[in-house]
């Protein structure tokens, strides 16, 4: 049987099982009662992985979770189509589809071939993990003009060949590869 976690013990991005639905721990506040006889309470900020909502939610110090069945594979990006998207399983090569609902906006991000973490509840894929950088071809950016950078800002936009829009420097030209950052959708440095 799993371990179960008493919700004082629960910290920033641990998963733990509630109601039977696996959730991502994205903020804790603990607040400890000055009067005697007074319950300690656990207020937590969580993402429900299945739907991807996120709100709050206040447990007792002694309220106790399970661990989910989670498993974390890595898979490399196939392709999309009308009915998912698809995922290569790098371990059982078996192909694992996603939907819209489960990647969100993490599409803009999805080449080639990119090697990306699956979120598997129960033995079934249930979302993903992105790498913290991923590089990209520069499908679209206008050239850029030596005295363009008067306006103090020396970035002009650029559309990547996922279609995400991102600002690029002036010396980036259309083709070459990039890194963009995941996490802020900004450019890193060229790839």
């Amino acid at each position: 049987m799993a371990a179960l976690i008493d919700a004082i013990n629960i910290k920033r991005k641990m998963f733990f099982e509630f109601e039977n639905t696996p959730f991502h721990c994205l903020d804790v506040e603990v607040s400890t009662p000055t009067a005697r006889g007074g319950q300690t309470l656990v207020r937590l900020k969580m993402r429900n992985l299945l739907t991807r909502a996120v709100f709050d939610k206040t447990f007792k110090a002694s309220d106790k979770f399970k661990e989910p069945d989670l498993e974390m594979v890595p898979a490399s990006y196939l392709y999309s189509d009308a009915d998912g998207i698809y995922f290569m399983d790098q371990e059982s090569f078996e192909t694992l589809t996603l939907n819209d609902d489960m990647i969100g906006d993490a599409r803009d991000f999805l080449v080639e071939s990119l090697i990306i973490q699956v979120h598997k509840y129960n033995g079934n894929p249930i979302g993903l993990q992105l790498p913290p950088h991923v590089e990209m071809a520069v499908k679209h950016t206008e050239p850029g003009v030596r005295g363009d950078t008067s306006s103090g800002s020396v970035t002009k936009p650029a559309t990547m060949e996922t279609g995400l829009e991102i600002r690029v420097p002036l010396f980036i030209k259309e083709g070459e590869k990039v890194k963009v950052s995941t996490e802020t959708r900004e450019f890193v440095s060229r790839a």
